[in-house]
């Protein structure tokens, strides 16, 4: 699959993809404190953004993409960051094409299963009549009705678009809805990436545990795994320059 991107700055390659319902925008504010040290490509995963839809959705299927994009670019090596579940993308090509990544950095996710947690923003985004919607206060005011904090529907509203003077969602909602549960799936290889991975976590947030560290072992031997202070899953928007600064110290330039 084809996937749609944003390309900024020069240097090295670092790609970097998105979480669950997010886009390449979500991470542009970091990529413009790297773009004089990296050529950065900002990806919109598949059913997200303005990638293709796809009635397949899974991980073997999105480190796919990567491959069909670095060969597309004419990159054979690049560092790659991923946050949350994008985090497991990156992971999955990392240990299915060693040979394309220098460097991994891997934003507030494990290799570890994880529970389905997105009922209700998927109940809410259900509900909004998207057929018959009038305007994007509109679907705020159902979004409201679900999801008390008003940061995290702005963030799920960036996903409603117009297409021919309708309105429509940019993700595919459908086939996220009827396999959420693949955004969770574990994380397994044969075979461990030998190369430098940098796990990424919130100081405030669950999803990178200590008893994920034997996980991350067994998986990518040369890593290194700190929380940035004060961020919770959203780091990248709680804490940009922290973020900005470990990317550099790690990376490199």
């Amino acid at each position: 699959m084809k996937l749609n991107f944003r390309k900024t700055g020069t240097g090295k390659p670092l790609v970097i993809l998105h979480g669950l319902f997010g886009s390449a925008d979500n991470w542009m504010s970091i990529a413009k404190g790297l773009e004089k040290n990296y050529s950065l490509y900002l990806l919109d995963q598949r059913n997200h953004g303005d990638s293709p839809h796809s009635d397949t959705w899974n991980y073997t299927a999105m480190a796919a993409d990567l491959k069909e994009f670095m060969e597309a670019e004419g990159l054979q090596k690049a560092n790659f960051l991923g946050h949350s579940m994008g985090g497991k993308t990156v992971m999955k090509f990392a240990l299915t094409y060693p040979e394309m990544v220098d460097k991994l950095v891997v934003a507030d996710i494990a290799p570890r299963p994880y529970p389905v947690h997105h009922q209700t923003i998927l109940e809410a985004l259900n509900a909004i009549d998207i057929q018959n919607l009038q305007s994007r206060k509109e679907a705020e005011d159902k979004l409201a009705e679900y999801i008390e904090e008003r940061g995290i529907r702005q963030f799920l509203l960036k996903n409603l678009t117009r297409k021919e003077g309708a309105f429509a969602w940019k993700i595919n909602l459908p086939v996220i809805s009827k396999q959420i549960e693949n955004v969770g799936e574990e994380i397994t290889s044969d075979k461990p990436f030998s190369g430098p991975a940098l796990f990424m976590g919130g100081a405030n947030s669950d999803y990178i545990q200590s008893g994920d560290k034997e996980d991350i072992d067994k998986l990518f031997p040369d890593n290194l795994i700190i929380h940035i202070k004060n961020t919770g899953h959203w780091l990248h928007a709680e804490q940009p320059e922290a973020v900005i600064s470990t990317l550099k110290t790690f990376l490199g330039n």
